[in-house]
Protein backbone atom coordinates (compact mmCIF):
# COMPACT_ATOMS: atom_id res chain seq x y z
CA UNK A 1 0.00 0.00 0.00
CA UNK A 2 1.59 3.29 -1.08
CA UNK A 3 1.52 6.24 1.67
CA UNK A 4 -0.92 8.41 1.03
CA UNK A 5 -0.05 12.09 0.27
CA UNK A 6 -1.76 14.94 2.26
CA UNK A 7 -2.06 18.79 1.84
CA UNK A 8 -2.41 21.46 4.53
CA UNK A 9 -5.89 22.15 5.08
CA UNK A 10 -6.07 25.97 4.81
CA UNK A 11 -10.02 26.38 3.06
CA UNK A 12 -11.38 26.39 6.55
CA UNK A 13 -12.93 29.44 7.93
CA UNK A 14 -13.10 29.84 11.68
CA UNK A 15 -16.36 32.06 12.81
CA UNK A 16 -16.64 33.60 15.78
CA UNK A 17 -19.74 32.68 17.67
CA UNK A 18 -21.82 35.27 17.29
CA UNK A 19 -21.35 34.87 13.14
CA UNK A 20 -21.80 30.99 13.79
CA UNK A 21 -25.11 31.01 15.28
CA UNK A 22 -26.29 33.58 12.74
CA UNK A 23 -25.38 31.79 9.64
CA UNK A 24 -26.77 28.80 11.50
CA UNK A 25 -30.54 30.38 11.41
CA UNK A 26 -30.41 31.90 8.19
CA UNK A 27 -29.54 28.49 6.71
CA UNK A 28 -32.49 27.14 8.79
CA UNK A 29 -34.89 29.74 7.84
CA UNK A 30 -33.95 29.31 3.99
CA UNK A 31 -34.10 25.70 3.80
CA UNK A 32 -37.31 25.67 6.00
CA UNK A 33 -38.65 27.04 2.87
CA UNK A 34 -38.03 23.98 1.07
CA UNK A 35 -41.17 22.20 0.06
CA UNK A 36 -42.06 19.07 -2.48
CA UNK A 37 -44.07 20.30 -4.99
CA UNK A 38 -46.05 18.38 -7.74
CA UNK A 39 -46.84 21.35 -10.34
CA UNK A 40 -44.31 23.16 -12.18
CA UNK A 41 -43.93 25.34 -14.97
CA UNK A 42 -42.58 24.40 -18.00
CA UNK A 43 -40.46 27.57 -17.92
CA UNK A 44 -36.71 26.54 -19.30
CA UNK A 45 -33.75 26.24 -16.25
CA UNK A 46 -30.37 27.95 -16.93
CA UNK A 47 -27.97 25.01 -17.71
CA UNK A 48 -24.90 26.49 -15.72
CA UNK A 49 -27.27 26.46 -13.15
CA UNK A 50 -28.10 22.71 -12.95
CA UNK A 51 -23.84 22.19 -13.38
CA UNK A 52 -22.75 24.16 -10.75
CA UNK A 53 -25.41 22.60 -8.55
CA UNK A 54 -24.10 19.15 -9.60
CA UNK A 55 -21.01 20.04 -8.41
CA UNK A 56 -21.70 20.97 -5.56
CA UNK A 57 -23.34 17.72 -5.22
CA UNK A 58 -19.90 16.25 -5.90
CA UNK A 59 -18.38 17.54 -2.94
CA UNK A 60 -20.26 15.17 -0.85
CA UNK A 61 -18.37 12.63 1.96
CA UNK A 62 -18.57 9.56 0.29
CA UNK A 63 -16.84 6.08 1.04
CA UNK A 64 -13.02 6.10 0.50
CA UNK A 65 -13.36 8.88 -1.92
CA UNK A 66 -14.79 6.81 -4.67
CA UNK A 67 -17.85 8.73 -5.49
CA UNK A 68 -19.86 5.92 -6.28
CA UNK A 69 -22.51 8.70 -7.85
CA UNK A 70 -23.78 9.51 -11.94
CA UNK A 71 -26.23 12.31 -12.46
CA UNK A 72 -28.14 12.07 -15.90
CA UNK A 73 -29.88 15.62 -16.91
CA UNK A 74 -32.76 15.27 -18.98
CA UNK A 75 -34.61 17.75 -20.69
CA UNK A 76 -35.41 16.07 -24.07
CA UNK A 77 -39.32 15.97 -24.06
CA UNK A 78 -39.56 12.30 -25.86
CA UNK A 79 -36.83 10.72 -22.88
CA UNK A 80 -39.05 12.29 -20.13
CA UNK A 81 -42.12 10.49 -21.70
CA UNK A 82 -41.11 7.26 -21.40
CA UNK A 83 -39.83 7.99 -18.05
CA UNK A 84 -43.70 8.98 -17.25
CA UNK A 85 -44.63 5.96 -19.06
CA UNK A 86 -42.65 3.14 -17.67
CA UNK A 87 -42.82 5.06 -13.57
CA UNK A 88 -46.76 5.11 -14.24
CA UNK A 89 -46.82 1.58 -14.79
CA UNK A 90 -44.77 1.06 -11.81
CA UNK A 91 -46.97 2.98 -9.63
CA UNK A 92 -50.03 2.07 -10.43
CA UNK A 93 -48.99 -1.70 -9.85
CA UNK A 94 -47.82 -0.03 -6.00
CA UNK A 95 -51.15 1.67 -5.66
CA UNK A 96 -53.29 -1.56 -6.52
CA UNK A 97 -51.37 -4.65 -5.12
CA UNK A 98 -48.02 -3.57 -4.03
CA UNK A 99 -49.28 -0.84 -0.86
CA UNK A 100 -50.57 -1.91 2.38
CA UNK A 101 -53.58 -0.51 3.75
CA UNK A 102 -51.18 1.35 6.25
CA UNK A 103 -49.17 2.75 3.71
CA UNK A 104 -51.61 3.94 1.49
CA UNK A 105 -53.52 6.00 4.50
CA UNK A 106 -50.22 7.32 5.22
CA UNK A 107 -49.51 8.71 1.58
CA UNK A 108 -53.65 9.96 1.72
CA UNK A 109 -52.64 13.40 3.35
CA UNK A 110 -50.45 14.09 0.44
CA UNK A 111 -52.83 13.31 -2.28
CA UNK A 112 -50.30 11.27 -4.08
CA UNK A 113 -51.62 8.13 -6.82
CA UNK A 114 -50.01 6.53 -9.64
CA UNK A 115 -50.45 9.43 -11.80
CA UNK A 116 -47.35 11.68 -12.67
CA UNK A 117 -47.94 14.22 -15.06
CA UNK A 118 -44.58 16.07 -13.53
CA UNK A 119 -42.40 13.71 -15.18
CA UNK A 120 -43.26 16.02 -18.40
CA UNK A 121 -44.21 18.56 -17.33
CA UNK A 122 -41.45 19.76 -15.42
CA UNK A 123 -38.51 20.84 -17.64
CA UNK A 124 -35.52 18.93 -15.80
CA UNK A 125 -35.28 15.24 -14.42
CA UNK A 126 -32.36 14.00 -12.72
CA UNK A 127 -31.46 10.49 -12.42
CA UNK A 128 -29.27 9.45 -9.76
CA UNK A 129 -27.30 6.14 -10.09
CA UNK A 130 -25.45 4.15 -7.56
CA UNK A 131 -22.33 2.71 -8.25
CA UNK A 132 -21.79 -0.97 -6.91
CA UNK A 133 -18.47 -0.85 -9.02
CA UNK A 134 -16.65 1.55 -11.38
CA UNK A 135 -14.44 1.23 -14.34
CA UNK A 136 -11.46 2.79 -14.30
CA UNK A 137 -9.77 4.63 -17.32
CA UNK A 138 -7.61 1.28 -17.82
CA UNK A 139 -10.78 -0.42 -17.99
CA UNK A 140 -9.42 -2.65 -14.49
CA UNK A 141 -12.98 -2.90 -11.86
CA UNK A 142 -12.82 -1.35 -8.79
CA UNK A 143 -15.26 -1.72 -5.87
CA UNK A 144 -17.48 0.99 -4.37
CA UNK A 145 -17.43 1.04 -0.75
CA UNK A 146 -20.68 2.61 1.21
CA UNK A 147 -22.17 3.52 -1.98
CA UNK A 148 -25.92 4.04 -0.95
CA UNK A 149 -24.73 6.13 1.85
CA UNK A 150 -22.76 8.42 0.24
CA UNK A 151 -25.01 8.75 -3.26
CA UNK A 152 -27.76 9.82 -0.24
CA UNK A 153 -25.89 12.53 1.32
CA UNK A 154 -24.75 13.52 -2.38
CA UNK A 155 -28.05 13.75 -3.41
CA UNK A 156 -29.23 15.70 -0.41
CA UNK A 157 -26.30 18.34 -0.99
CA UNK A 158 -28.16 18.55 -4.62
CA UNK A 159 -31.50 19.25 -3.30
CA UNK A 160 -30.27 21.81 -0.93
CA UNK A 161 -28.28 23.26 -3.51
CA UNK A 162 -30.91 23.55 -6.38
CA UNK A 163 -33.31 24.95 -3.83
CA UNK A 164 -30.78 27.58 -3.20
CA UNK A 165 -30.28 28.22 -6.13
CA UNK A 166 -34.26 29.25 -6.28
CA UNK A 167 -35.63 26.00 -8.01
CA UNK A 168 -38.37 23.63 -6.79
CA UNK A 169 -37.82 19.62 -6.86
CA UNK A 170 -39.69 16.10 -5.86
CA UNK A 171 -38.10 13.31 -5.14
CA UNK A 172 -39.57 10.06 -7.11
CA UNK A 173 -38.91 6.56 -6.31
CA UNK A 174 -40.84 4.02 -8.54
CA UNK A 175 -39.77 0.43 -7.54
CA UNK A 176 -38.42 -1.36 -9.56
CA UNK A 177 -36.32 1.71 -11.38
CA UNK A 178 -34.47 -0.52 -13.84
CA UNK A 179 -36.53 0.83 -16.53
CA UNK A 180 -34.00 4.13 -15.72
CA UNK A 181 -30.81 1.90 -17.45
CA UNK A 182 -32.76 0.90 -20.20
CA UNK A 183 -34.29 4.26 -21.02
CA UNK A 184 -31.07 6.21 -20.22
CA UNK A 185 -28.55 3.54 -22.07
CA UNK A 186 -26.50 3.04 -18.70
CA UNK A 187 -24.56 0.30 -17.72
CA UNK A 188 -25.71 -2.62 -15.19
CA UNK A 189 -23.22 -1.67 -12.67
CA UNK A 190 -25.14 1.25 -11.77
CA UNK A 191 -28.25 0.82 -9.98
CA UNK A 192 -31.05 3.61 -10.10
CA UNK A 193 -31.17 5.58 -6.83
CA UNK A 194 -33.70 8.53 -7.11
CA UNK A 195 -35.23 10.37 -10.01
CA UNK A 196 -35.29 14.08 -9.32
CA UNK A 197 -37.81 16.28 -10.20
CA UNK A 198 -36.99 19.92 -10.54
CA UNK A 199 -37.69 23.20 -12.31
CA UNK A 200 -40.44 26.12 -11.19
CA UNK A 201 -43.28 26.05 -9.15
CA UNK A 202 -46.48 26.37 -11.18
CA UNK A 203 -48.80 29.49 -10.70
CA UNK A 204 -51.52 27.40 -9.23
CA UNK A 205 -48.75 25.21 -7.34
CA UNK A 206 -50.45 23.80 -4.20
CA UNK A 207 -48.63 22.13 -1.48
CA UNK A 208 -50.09 19.57 1.90
CA UNK A 209 -50.81 21.58 4.61
CA UNK A 210 -48.46 19.50 7.08
CA UNK A 211 -45.33 20.11 9.54
CA UNK A 212 -42.08 19.21 10.33
CA UNK A 213 -41.19 17.89 13.98
CA UNK A 214 -39.88 20.45 16.52
CA UNK A 215 -36.20 20.05 17.46
CA UNK A 216 -37.26 17.82 20.86
CA UNK A 217 -38.65 15.22 18.59
CA UNK A 218 -35.86 14.76 16.01
CA UNK A 219 -33.13 15.04 18.38
CA UNK A 220 -31.16 14.17 21.93
CA UNK A 221 -28.58 16.15 23.54
CA UNK A 222 -26.28 13.83 25.95
CA UNK A 223 -23.68 16.15 28.03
Amino acid sequence: MTNPKFIPYTDFELLNEKEMLKRSKEFYDKIKKRRTIRHFSNKKIPIDVIKNCLLAAGTAPNGANMQPWSFVVITNKTIKKEIRIEAEKKEKIFYTTRATKEWLEALEPLGTDEHKDYLEEAPCLIAIFSKKIDILPNGKKVKQYYAQESVGIATGFLIAALHNAGLATLTHTPSPMGFLNKILNRPEYERPFLLLVLGYPSENAEVPNIRKKPLNEIADFIE
